[in-house]
Formats: structure tokens, C-alpha cells, sequence
């Protein structure tokens, strides 16, 4: 059977919290996706291997979720079909480093408030990590999640975005309610 290799890159910051206590958490990705992992720390190059491209694929979301500052518990839920993982770089709505800056602290708010919001409306999980922000949930969720940080990001008051996601959950609530009905 044929063998298939990754290459990425992780930010090095990252890379023990990839390897976790005595190797654990590689392991573990190792064990749930059936493949090899092979890390050089010193350059933050990460190589994987396996039989199956499908487990591969995963495990390279896995470590690239990782890498984006989500905690391993919270990245080995896209080993899920219904688990969609999403990268926004701030550089396509930032002119300069200082716009770059005020953009992640309008997504993040105050003491993480606009955050955590988000993702209460949203259900998922949102990660902000250098030039990035990183989002893991359900597909349709994080659909959803994408529209409302990318409102944000373009401008948008926080108090527009947040009933604008309030009237979208309804929508789905109700649309859900039918279905079953």
C-alpha cells in the first residue's frame, strides 16, 4: 500500500504543546489518525505519514489547529465529519501592523468579551494567534462565525454584528423546528 507525506509549519511556540507531557498528545494524534509523526523543534517543521489520506488530512488540520493556539482536546474535534476548521488572516483587512493590532483587539474585546460572545452565538470555538484567527465548529456554525468576525474586522459595531447573529440563530432554530415538524 502506498504511503502518503505532509510537510507544515508550526509557529515554534507551538511545538510543545503538539508534543504535550512525555509525548503524550502526539501519541494520541498518532494513535486517532494512524499516522507518523516526525517534528523537527528546532526549525518548527513538522512531517506526517500514513496509509490513509483521509486520517492524514485530519491529523495535518489537527496540527495546524494546534499551531493556531487551540488546545489539542479542542482540535481533535475535527476528527469529526461534521467538524469544519477555518483560518482568517487579519493582514487581508490590515494596512499596517498598528490597523493589525486594533483589528485582533476589536475580535477579542474587552477582557475577552467579544469573543466569548461570538462564540456563544456561534457555538464554536475561536482562537486569536499572531496574524490570525482560527475557528473550529460545526461547518454551518462556523460558516456563520466566519460572516460575523469578517463584519467586525470590516467594521462593523459590535452591537450590529451581535444581533445580527442573534437573528441568525433564530433562523436556524426555526428552520430546524420546521424540519422536525
Amino acid at each position: 500500500m502506498e504511503e502518503y507525506f505532509y510537510e507544515l509549519k508550526i509557529p515554534k511556540q507551538r511545538i510543545a504543546i503538539l508534543v504535550g507531557k512525555k509525548g503524550i498528545v502526539k501519541k494520541r494524534i498518532e494513535e486517532l489518525t494512524d499516522t507518523k509523526i516526525k517534528i523537527n523543534s528546532k526549525e518548527g517543521d513538522i512531517f506526517v505519514k500514513g496509509k490513509d489520506n483521509l486520517k492524514l488530512y485530519s491529523c495535518q488540520t489537527i496540527i495546524k489547529a494546534i499551531g493556531r493556539g487551540f488546545n489539542p482536546e479542542k482540535a481533535q474535534l475535527l476528527l469529526r465529519a461534521d467538524y469544519a476548521f477555518e483560518i482568517i488572516n487579519i493582514h487581508d483587512y490590515a494596512k499596517t501592523h498598528a490597523d493589525l493590532i486594533r483589528l485582533r483587539g476589536r475580535v477579542i474585546g474587552k477582557k475577552g468579551k467579544s469573543r466569548k460572545t461570538i462564540e456563544a452565538l456561534t457555538n464554536c470555538f475561536i482562537s486569536v494567534y499572531g496574524k490570525t484567527i482560527s475557528i473550529i465548529g460545526l461547518a454551518e456554525d462556523v460558516a456563520l462565525c466566519v460572516r460575523a468576525i469578517e463584519k467586525l474586522l470590516r467594521g462593523a459595531p459590535h452591537s450590529k454584528v451581535y444581533s445580527w447573529l442573534e437573528k441568525k440563530r433564530a433562523e436556524f432554530k426555526k428552520a430546524a423546528l420546521l424540519e422536525k415538524w
